[in-house]
């Protein structure tokens, strides 16, 4: 039986934004982190299985260059490589959700950290501590957050980065939902990173909450 997905697409994504293909199964999972009644340990594992899905896609992204083995037949195979080194950045606390999805597919990767805190009464994020690896600029950057609402803190995040040295077209944004206004925003900014998100929600609220979103990620992550 076929399913209509509820995602929403705008009518022209920005060349720089990619989404998960929009199958039954994965708005099956969807679905079950969205339901308020979906307990912390289901949560936790189904928000995972998305996370897995959104860092392979992310990482698809990554530049490669030609790479020639010799396999155990003694045959010579023209393959791939990565170009150069990657790291994960997570924006504090949620984006620590999605350090583990990253370490499962790429052994001994460093990850950085970015600290954020929303105002609750402006909605602009509050910058408080950072800390990458010391050759950040010469590596690529998948940075980690589980929403994309208005913008702000991934806009800041990509900010502290580029201070870094870090340029714009080596950052890779991987989120697990995300609003369109926040996505026009972004863009907008950043047009050189990628984005790379699970599903696009109808929109904000007054108070700048995705509708109809899955809640605060963090809590439902983290709390009892």
């Amino acid at each position: 039986m076929s399913v209509k997905t509820s995602q929403t697409t705008p009518a022209a994504l920005p060349p720089s934004v990619f989404t998960l293909s929009p199958t039954a199964q994965l708005e099956a999972l969807y679905t079950i982190i969205r339901d308020k009644t979906t307990s912390r340990g289901d949560f936790i594992f189904y928000s995972d299985r998305i996370i897995r899905l959104l860092v392979e896609e992310g990482l698809d992204h990554l530049p490669v260059v030609p790479k020639t083995v010799q396999t155990p037949t003694g045959s010579t195979y023209e393959g791939v490589g990565y170009e150069g080194k990657i790291c994960g950045v997570s924006i504090l606390r949620a984006g620590e959700a999605m350090e583990a999805g990253l370490r499962e597919v790429c052994r001994s990767i460093r990850i950085g950290k970015i600290l954020l805190q929303r105002d609750e009464e402006t909605t602009l994020p509050k910058y408080y501590y950072s800390k990458f690896p010391e050759d950040i600029a010469s590596r690529s950057v998948l940075l980690l957050d589980p929403v994309l609402a208005s913008g702000g803190s991934s806009m800041k995040a990509v900010e502290i980065l580029k201070e870094h040295g870090v340029p714009e077209e080596r950052i890779i944004f991987i989120n697990l939902i995300s609003a369109p206004e926040g996505l026009k925003a972004f863009c907008t900014k950043y047009p050189a990173v990628r984005v790379i998100t699970g599903w696009i929600d109808k929109g904000l609220n007054e108070k700048a909450y995705i509708l109809p979103g899955l809640g605060d990620f963090g809590d439902r992550r983290y709390c009892l």
